[in-house]
Order: structure tokens, then C-alpha cells, then sequence
């Protein structure tokens, strides 16, 4: 029994390098790709990712199922180290975790039909032996879709529906904790919103966990409790969703919200903007001193570029209860923009 006042998942100062490319005679080097990321999720809540392209939060999603392995650092799933597992005591724990792809057509092999899909995890992991076709009927209409699909291939499935038998096959094995990399961006807006209902309906029903990585802060919104922020491998910013959406206190996180489109056209031509700074952006894990944010942080200027930005990197406090931001200045944020 999971204990709903306690993390179900930890992660401790993890790192995620990759191997740089060769250019020439010089030797590569290797991109930290996270550095150093804390984060807690509680059981039964869903936490929202969001930052820019290529900030890492694709890799915390395949370290954590170890689609990659781990630098340094902990994950620490119910107590049990993912980050230090080997493959025989991976597969307990893959059971109870799983993930939902981005690109729901080439997370599906083209040779099989969708039956044998779903059911390949139900016999990796030796469940429902006997009754496979009865639980592969059960899991499509799950996720409102026709039973007679599982004799289809995924090519004769709309982007929509290849995505709900993604979401079908994570959900083979039961798993308690569920890995949203970016779920809806590459489907038809008018298919999001019912992807999105959708996983909203399953965490309900299923008493899930989520871990929700999107570009879309609209979507973070309606599925998420709290929401991470992250830049160049770090997390910036940690709140709820209702404060990190209304009134977040790092740089990024404001400047962020501020790029984010609006629905109503009135009020997306009246609200103000936030200038980021043309700044050099550094190539992923390169260390560097101070804070990370600065030479693209629209507050260090107008705070007249203090030196500690610049010669120490800040570290996380707690700003409110339940509310963390790595940022030495981030109370004056809230309002250096109005």
C-alpha cells in the first residue's frame, strides 16, 4: 500500500551526461544534459515539467525508466533505487513505472497489430496469462476505443487513436506512477483537448501518479497540482500550479509565462511583455559560474547587474511554504516587471 503523505518518487541531485560529437582531432567532451536535479512527487499527484527545448526534462523522463542511465545522482522510486538497479531488479519496478511517448506513431512497432502491442507487456511481465485477449479488449475500450482496432496495424490508425493505444499499453501492467513526455504536442489541437480529458479521467479513476512534461502551459494547468521549471538542466522554480501560473518568482518562470499565448485576442494585445536579453546560451552542461539564467536574465539588468549573479551559483530556498526558487533575488521578481 503506497502512503499518500509520502513521496512515491525522489530524485536527488541526478545527473544525465551525454558523450559531446568529435569535431576534428579534438577530443569530445560530454553534455550534462541535467545537473543536479532535487524534485519529490507524492503519490497521487500529477506534477507538471515545463522549460524550453532541449533543457532536459526528456532525459529526468528516461533516467527515471532508465532508458538512460544515470551520471550521478538518485532516483528513488518507494524507497527502492532506480538509479543503482540492475537489470534483473529493473523489472519489478518498470511494472509500476511506465511512459506515454511523444510521437505515438513511432513508439508503436508497424509490423505487429495493435492487439499483440498492448499485449506484449502483459507477457513480458507474465499477467493476465490465459484471459490476454479479454484484457486487451478491456484496456481499448479503457481508453475509448473499439475492441475490433486490435486486429488493425498503427498505420491504419488516426494520430489520436494511435496515441490512446499508447496510452492502452502503459496502463497493461498497472503501473502506479505514469511518465507524460509530452503527450499531446504532436496531435491536431482539435485531438489535444480530448487526450488531455482523457488522462485527466484515467488519474482519477485509476488513483494514478503523473509526471506531465509539456510545452503547453494550458495543458499543465488543467492536468497538473504543481508545476517544475526548468532551465539548462536545472530546476529554476517550484509551486503549485495556481502559483507558479499566476505570480512565479524566478526571472524565467515570468518571462516564460509572459511568451505563453493567450486565447482572448483583447487581452493578448494588452499584456505586457517581458524583453529576455539576447544572451549567450551555454551548450547544455557546460559549468559555468554564477547563475545559469544571467546572461539571458532580464532582471539582472535592470537590478544593475549585481555580482554575486555572476560569481555564485544560487541554490534553492523555500520562498513560501511549499514554494522553492533557485534564485538570489527571486522575492523582487514578483514585481520588477509591472
Amino acid at each position: 500500500m503506497i502512503d499518500r503523505g509520502k513521496p512515491l518518487l525522489s530524485l536527488s541531485g541526478l545527473e544525465v551526461a551525454y558523450p559531446g560529437r568529435a569535431q576534428g582531432w579534438r577530443r569530445p567532451g560530454s553534455v550534462r544534459a541535467v545537473a543536479g536535479v532535487s524534485l519529490d512527487i507524492m503519490a497521487g499527484e500529477a506534477l507538471g515539467l515545463v522549460g524550453e527545448s532541449g533543457c532536459g526534462k526528456s532525459s529526468i523522463a528516461k533516467a527515471i525508466v532508465r532508458l538512460v542511465r544515470p551520471s550521478g545522482g538518485a532516483i528513488l522510486f518507494d524507497g527502492a533505487d532506480i538509479a543503482q538497479a540492475g537489470r534483473r531488479a529493473l523489472l519489478p519496478l518498470r511494472r509500476r513505472i511506465q511512459i506515454i511517448f511523444q510521437d505515438p506513431y513511432s513508439s508503436l512497432d508497424p509490423r505487429h497489430r495493435i492487439g499483440r502491442i498492448i499485449a506484449e507487456p502483459l507477457k513480458i511481465h507474465g499477467l493476465a496469462t490465459g484471459r490476454r485477449d479479454a484484457r486487451v479488449a478491456e484496456l481499448l475500450d479503457l481508453v475509448g476505443l473499439d475492441g475490433a482496432l486490435a486486429r488493425r496495424y498503427p498505420h491504419e490508425l488516426s494520430g489520436g487513436q494511435r496515441q490512446r493505444v499508447g496510452i492502452a499499453r502503459a496502463l497493461a501492467v498497472e503501473p502506479e506512477l505514469l511518465i507524460c513526455d509530452e503527450p499531446i504536442s504532436a496531435l491536431d489541437v482539435s485531438i489535444q483537448a480530448q487526450i488531455l480529458n482523457l488522462l485527466c479521467d484515467l488519474r482519477e479513476r485509476l488513483a494514478l501518479t503523473y509526471l506531465f512534461i509539456s510545452h503547453n502551459l494550458a495543458a499543465v494547468a488543467m492536468a497538473c497540482d504543481r508545476i517544475a521549471v526548468m532551465y539548462l538542466g536545472q530546476i529554476v522554480e517550484v509551486g503549485s500550479a495556481t502559483q507558479i501560473l499566476s505570480d512565479p518568482v524566478h526571472p524565467y518562470s515570468r518571462a516564460l509565462l509572459s511568451a505563453a499565448p493567450v486565447a482572448d485576442p483583447v487581452v493578448e494585445r494588452k499584456r505586457p511583455r517581458i524583453a529576455i536579453p539576447a544572451g549567450e546560451v551555454s551548450a547544455g552542461g557546460e559549468e559555468t559560474r554564477g547563475c545559469r539564467f544571467r546572461p539571458r536574465c532580464w532582471l539582472h539588468a535592470r537590478l544593475g547587474a549585481p555580482d554575486i549573479c555572476s560569481k555564485t551559483a544560487p541554490t534553492a530556498q523555500e520562498v513560501a511554504p511549499g514554494r522553492v526558487a533557485q534564485c538570489h533575488f527571486p522575492v523582487e521578481s514578483r514585481s520588477a516587471d509591472r
